[in-house]
């Protein structure tokens, strides 16, 4: 084979094992990049707090290839994209009206229109007094065909506190096993 001609996008003609390598891993559901897409959805910066956080004790414990992003603000594409590429997702979000803030669960439903699948999965909470995000995302998470959803789910009261850092361990340990 020397040229391949899709029906959308460019004509390939260098290159062709890579290509048919990504090909082959993305028709498999399989990760390109072992490592860890954390998403967040903060609405006063607490939950944002809580995802830069978790990404620092993750590449503490010797995790290379660690990406953030904030839903609220960057391109969902890019992070559908992100999370298909990557081995392991943590989602982090604030509860809001007995449920998810609005941007996570667009992720999430975009995770599902797309058949997200075959990875290890962990959940970061935030709610004053009633958190309910934490329910809701991992309602959403068990949709998903081969999903490994670890424990422990961890909540954040509004904003990060030392205790809530040992839970952040556990939930880094358990993802990175």
């Amino acid at each position: 084979m020397s040229v391949i001609c899709p029906l959308h996008g460019p004509v390939l003609t260098e290159n062709l094992s890579y290509y048919i390598g990504l090909y082959d891993c993305w028709s498999k559901y399989e990760p390109e990049t072992d490592g860890v897409f954390i998403a967040y959805a903060s609405i006063h910066g607490g939950t944002a707090e809580a995802a830069f956080k978790m990404a620092e004790i993750l590449k503490s414990k010797g995790v290379e290839k660690v990406t953030v992003a904030d839903l609220s603000r960057d391109d969902m594409a890019e992070a559908v994209e992100d999370a298909f590429r990557m081995s392991r997702l943590i989602v982090a979000a604030s509860s809001y009206d007995a449920s998810v803030f609005p941007p996570m669960y667009d992720f999430l439903h975009h995770l599902q229109l797309k058949g997200f699948q075959n990875r290890r999965a962990g959940i970061i909470e935030n709610g004053s007094w009633a958190p309910c995000a934490g329910r809701v995302m991992l309602k959403m998470l068990e949709q998903m065909k081969g999903l490994d959803i670890v424990s422990p789910i961890v909540t954040i009261r509004s904003r990060m506190k030392r205790g809530d850092i040992g839970p952040m361990e556990a939930l880094a340990d358990s993802i990175l096993k």
